[in-house]
């Protein structure tokens, strides 16, 4: 509407295509980034067999659909299929916002995403290079070395090189600024690879997976500024290159973008029907399946214009001759609007049904609003680390229950106390906010810290406590300290006993040590579910020590 082809009140001018491009890497760096990789692992043949059906179909259907319907020639009609065999998340924000990313049909569409588009742009190299006469004998060869030589780099290379600057840089911002340093690099070496860079940005967010926590502020910042700012510039950028008046004009553009539209459509929904019966998936993942996998936008954008750039010959009249011609690029155009109408109603659909069915399902876990978890707290060094651990393991679909704690001696007169701790507090708040969960901040006046923070656990229904580590200052103290066990002989609440080494986003692994009979403690499941939630929301390992009954319980959990 208000672009070049509407009202014409913003141009498709080189800032609109920049941040186009920013926010279409940016949509295929948050796939990789969200994606659950243990259960990507686990449905990596599904997502295989997807991205090959996904792939294969399409490129057989288009052929056909070329060579008898278009009367295009066999190269023509194989580009043109490629880009029916690609597709592009332009529907993930939706599952994302409604909180189903962590579902099977997501998981195995968006893991198909890297088969699909880099064996569509596979085929666009190969014959945009017959077509120029460019191809050398030893093409594959030397395009697959390249493609392992700039994955390797990226899935090896990225994480060790984020773990170390995660760990000696703690700020917010230069954390974001690098981590959108590593998205472009990505991008960068995909294209030095010859490769399109939204292979790269896809890889990128599988590399930096495990070293951003779910619940962290960087997660929150990294989603944030790419739904609030890059992403809407690409579907911006994406409508404005939609030209109506040469779809009414002109009849072999509407020739080829209806057929165009029906075979992308046709060809994407296919894979997903075989999928779902294989699998037994419910109709509704099915659709989601469909809806991720039916857009067309970015491959395909790149597949037309550099099909339309390749001239092939001349017209006796000496207009030029294109692989692709001008018909098929309006169409392309139609058809990414269709496709991506379709894949927005049905990804839309399957969603919400899924979300609904979901929240049904966690009812009892909603309805209990049990879980609390208390901070005390009295170094300002400690405050972030024990919030941001607070944070990792609770429960992602309770937005509350955060409290935070200091306890002011009121036999002992310090002017400075309470500004002291209103500023803990209040660092205690922008911590948290940071992560989206509200936090509600206890100021209390007490003789004994113990009984003000175990009378605050009564008060508020305290579900899990977490305490920073003391500072060991005489010979005589516990290696818990006389506060945290003074705690645990007054209350029954599951406690963390927690001392910051380093940042959580960068251990790789947890090693539980369990005591015998564990299984049999009343609190068991209490701590069970907590030690889950750090390893499900930060991706690091569990490794499990214990006698053999113990273990043989964790195993079956």
């Amino acid at each position: 509407v208000i672009g070049p082809y509407g009202f014409n009140l913003i141009t498709r001018d080189s800032s609109i295509i920049l941040s186009g491009t920013a926010g279409l890497l940016y949509i295929m760096f948050l796939a990789g980034l969200e994606i659950d990789m243990n259960d990507f692992k686990k449905n990596a043949l599904k997502s295989t067999l997807l991205g090959l059906y996904g792939f294969l179909i399409p490129m057989i259907l288009g052929t056909l659909a070329g060579l008898c319907i278009l009367k295009y020639s066999i190269l023509t009609s194989i580009l043109l299929a490629s880009m029916f065999a690609s597709h592009t998340l332009i529907t993930y924000p939706i599952v994302s916002k409604l909180g189903i990313i962590k579902n099977k049909a997501v998981n195995i569409t968006v893991g198909s995403t890297l088969i699909t588009n880099t064996l569509a742009l596979l085929v666009l190299a190969v014959i945009v290079g017959m077509s120029s006469g460019n191809i050398e004998h030893y093409f594959a060869l030397k395009l697959s070395i390249s493609f392992l030589l700039f994955s390797s780099i990226i899935m090896l290379i990225f994480p060790i090189i984020a773990r170390w600057f995660f760990k000696r840089y703690d700020d917010n911002v230069l954390q974001y600024i690098f981590v959108l340093v590593l998205v472009f690099m990505g991008a960068v070496l995909s294209e030095i690879a010859g490769i399109e860079g939204i292979i790269g940005a896809f890889l990128a967010g599988l590399a930096l997976n495990k070293l951003i926590p779910r619940t962290s502020p960087l997660m929150n910042r990294v989603n944030f500024v790419g739904n609030a700012i890059f992403i809407p510039f690409f579907l911006l950028g994406v409508g404005m290159l939609i030209n109506y008046r040469a779809f009414i004009s002109n009849t072999e553009t509407i020739l080829v973008a209806i057929t165009m539209s029906v075979i992308a459509t046709i060809g994407k929904y296919i894979p997903a029907w075989i999928i779902q019966k294989s699998f037994r998936f419910s109709v509704d993942q099915r659709r989601i399946i469909f809806g991720l996998s039916n857009a067309q936008a970015a491959a395909t954008l790149a597949a037309v214009l550099v099909g339309y750039n390749v001239i092939i010959g001349e017209t006796p009249g000496g207009e030029p001759i294109r692989l692709l011609n001008e018909s098929i690029l309006n169409g392309t155009i139609i058809m990414i609007l269709v496709t991506c109408t379709i894949a927005s109603f049905q990804t839309q659909k399957g969603a919400q049904n899924i979300a609904n069915s979901e929240n049904r399902d966690t009812e009892d876990e909603k309805s209990e609003p049990n879980e609390k978890i208390l901070i005390p707290l009295s170094n300002p060094d400690t405050v972030d680390e024990l919030i941001n651990l607070s944070t990792i393991i609770k429960s992602m679909k309770i937005k509350k229950g955060l409290f935070a704690l200091t306890i002011i001696n009121n036999v002992i007169d310090e002017p400075d106390a309470n500004k002291h701790a209103k500023k803990i507090l209040e660092r205690a708040a922008i911590t948290a906010s940071a992560t989206d969960i509200p936090l509600t901040g206890l100021l209390r006046y007490d003789l004994n810290i113990v009984n003000g923070i175990t009378s605050v656990i009564r008060e508020h229904d305290i579900t899990d406590l977490v305490l920073g580590l003391h500072v060991k200052k005489g010979i005589s103290e516990s290696f818990l300290g006389n506060l945290t066990e003074g705690i645990l002989e007054k209350s029954n609440t599951t406690t963390l006993v927690y001392k910051p080494a380093q940042p959580l986003s960068t251990i790789k692994r947890y090693f539980v040590i369990m005591p015998a009979d564990a299984e049999k403690e009343i609190g068991f499941p209490f701590w069970m579910l907590k030690v889950w939630n750090i390893s499900k929301n930060t991706g690091a390992k569990l490794l499990f020590y214990g006698t053999e009954p113990t273990l043989q319980v964790i195993k079956e959990i």
